[in-house]
């Protein structure tokens, strides 16, 4: 089992835990909406993506920002996960990101999505 996230004591007074598959979905969670800098001890990690909600919407963002968040998720969990492939869709407001991406431990498939709006 791993630490839960995010950080909290579980009914038992222990420290929450999550199993594999759940962890991993929320260090991928971490490093989509982590602002580089926001770390002390990692200045580089993170890609910022919350910050595109207030972007205009355009297909060159959308392309850049795919290549951003994959670029980031091969850099700081490559040795966890291998990613086949990233959508970002922005509308309204709304960005919407979808990674699909195989837990090397178990080489199980995995598809996670997040939505974060204005």
């Amino acid at each position: 089992m791993q630490i839960g996230f995010p950080f909290r004591i579980d009914g038992r007074g222990r420290t929450a835990d999550a199993d594999l598959d759940t962890h991993v979905r929320h260090l991928i969670e971490q490093v989509l909406f982590t602002a580089p800098g926001e770390r002390v001890n990692r200045p580089t990690f993170g890609t910022g993506l919350s910050q595109l909600v207030f972007a205009p919407n355009s297909g060159e963002l959308a392309t850049a920002t795919q290549f951003l968040v994959q670029g980031a998720l091969q850099q700081f969990l490559g040795d966890l996960i291998q990613v086949e492939a990233v959508d970002v869709l922005s509308v309204e407001g709304t960005l919407q990101v979808t990674v699909r991406y195989v837990v090397r431990r178990t080489q199980q498939r995995q598809v996670a999505q997040w939505s974060r709006g204005t």
